[in-house]
Order: structure tokens, then sequence, then C-alpha cells
């Protein structure tokens, strides 16, 4: 009987893991391979989701809303991966919501229902080379993410720095030291647009031919087996919250122009960390996305309700939805 690998795809909003996410399918599709995909989201809006399910309406998925896929969404972690495991996949990938810590989501796959259905293969750290040095300066008010996107670096298998096509060689190099000082063992990839061997990353996955059935039986591992250990004390666990990153999400009456839209945005700046969503424009259905100091776009196949969703600290959602009604879009 063969356990089903994991792979935990992690990295600060903005830094590339969906498009990462999306190489990995459909290498996976190229191989014969049977993914399954867990999605976690800090709203209460399914957008990533949407972008994977855009390419393959069959591909398997469950997704995460609205919190921290870490400790308050633990039970629901579970729940979620023992339905994909229904499907008897040849891979799970669980892609972490941008701030979240990686190392925790492993405590989720040590539940006793599922030790011996799956492992952990790899955690692999997307950052956003461009504004991954000024994470410090940005988050200095909010130290737990200031640790967060230390860790991620810091326990992850694979790094990859993204977005090298908009920094100097300079930068790049100070982006290196950095990432060196903090994980030393790791090799690091340096990429735009998540262009990375995927082949090397799934080097060793395959069609598991005699997988592990889901069993209601338990067994007793300790958490030191799996070189894993969830430090919270119990009331900080309880108590755990993102209030200061919040999320706003704002619909679309009638067509926009992409001027005015990215004109807003960057009015929020730099309480503002992430927007995404699906914009009408007037040739058809855009694909937004913002990170930072720069507005994507690309066109979309979406034809659902369009809408916006904001993600940053301490935004003010009544200034925020008041000047969004001014703009009337």
């Amino acid at each position: 009987m063969e356990k089903i690998p994991v792979f935990v795809l992690s990295g600060f909003l903005g830094s590339g893991k969906t498009t990462l996410l999306k190489q990995l399918l459909q290498t996976c599709e190229e191989k014969g391979v049977t993914p399954a995909v867990l999605m976690n989201e800090i709203g209460k809006t399914d957008m990533d989701g949407e972008i994977i399910l855009e390419k393959n309406k069959q591909q398997i998925i469950e997704k995460l809303l609205d919190g921290c896929i870490c400790c308050s969404k633990k039970s629901e972690v579970s729940d979620s991966i023992k339905k994909l495991l229904q499907n008897q996949p040849d891979v799970i990938f669980i892609e972490l919501t941008g701030v979240a810590n990686p190392e925790e989501v492993v405590d989720s796959l040590t539940e006793p229902e599922m030790i011996d259905n799956l492992y952990l293969e790899k955690v692999i750290t997307v950052l956003d080379g461009e504004n991954v040095l000024e994470y410090n300066s940005i988050f200095d008010s909010v130290r737990e993410l200031v640790q967060t996107t230390r860790r991620q670096i810091e326990v992850a298998d694979i790094l990859i720095v993204n977005k090298v096509d908009l920094i100097s060689e300079s930068h790049k190099e100070k982006v290196k030291k950095v990432i060196k000082k903090q994980n030393t063992v790791s090799p690091v990839y340096f990429t735009s647009y998540c262009e990375v061997d995927i082949n090397l990353l799934l080097r060793d996955i395959k069609v598991i031919k005699n997988k592990l059935s889901l069993h209601k039986k338990r067994h007793t591992h300790s958490h030191d087996e799996h070189n894993h250990e969830h430090k919270h004390n119990h009331k900080h666990k309880q108590n755990r919250s993102y209030a200061r990153i919040n999320t706003i999400t704002l619909d679309f009456n009638h067509q926009t122009k992409p001027a005015k839209v990215d004109k807003f945005l960057k009015k929020w700046r730099p309480n503002l960390l992430r927007a995404k969503g699906y914009i009408p424009l007037k040739d058809g259905s855009y694909l937004l996305q913002h990170v930072m100091k720069r507005t994507y776009l690309e066109p979309s196949e979406y034809m659902d309700r369009h809408y916006l969703v904001m993600i940053g600290i301490d935004l003010n959602i009544n200034e925020v939805e008041n000047e969004w009604a001014k703009l009337n879009v």
C-alpha cells in the first residue's frame, strides 16, 4: 500500500502561488497523474479556486474560505482532505492563504484518520522578488506577519523567488543573501511567472496503483515521529485571529475602465496588500490582480458575477465601500 504525497504551497499574498499551482496541475495531466487541490482563501469569496476551475472544470478541489487554514480551521482541513481522499488522487496540493504559517498545516496531516493515507512531500514557498525585502518595514506594526513571512522561508524545502524580470541584478543578490540567512539548506530558484522545471518538483510523482483506503481505525503516532511540533499554547490558539488583516468584496454593476479601478486601488496604499477579481470591460471579462504597486489584467472566459476582493491591513471598510459607491462601477 502506498501513501499519497502532499505538497504545501506557501508564500505571501501575490507572490505567484496560484500561477505555480496551474503549472503543477498541467504537468500532472501530462504525466497521467490525478491531482487533488485544497485551497484556502482569507476572505469569503473564492477567487483562486475559480481561476483553477476555469482551466479544468473537472479538477478535484476543496475550498476553505474566510480564515487561516492552520488553527481556526483545523477540523475543516481534516474534513476537506478526507473528501479529497475519497476521489483516490495520486497527489494533493494544498495552497495556503498568504498569511498562513506552512509548518502549522502539517499538524492536520498527522490526524489519526489520515496518517496512513498521506505524507508531506514538500513545502514550496514562493516569494515576491520585487517586494520581499520590504516585508519587514511594511509589516513592522504587525509582528506576527513578520514572523510568518520568515517562517515561510525557514521551513521551505524549495524556495522560488518570482518576478525577477522586475528587479535588478543587485536587488536579486540582496534577496539571495536575506534568504540564505534564514534558510541555508534549501535550493532557491529565481523565476518569472513561476517558470521553473516542474518535472524537477514532481520528479517522484507517479500514478499510485495500490492506494490505502480511508478507514476510521485510530492509530497512535507521536508528532515527533513526523518531525513536526505544533507550538501554540491553548489560550493563544483559542483567541488567534487576523483581525488587522481584513478583506472587502466589492461588486461591479456595469462595465468599467482599468485606469479607474487602478486609481481606486492605489488610493489605499500602503494598507492594501493585494486585490484580485473578475472585472467587466468593454471587450469582455478580465481577471485583475493587484500586488503592492502593480495591477495586471488578462482576458478571461469567466461569465459569472463580477467582483473585486481587497486584502489589506486595517482597511477602513466603510470608507472603502463609500468611495467605491462614488465611482458608480
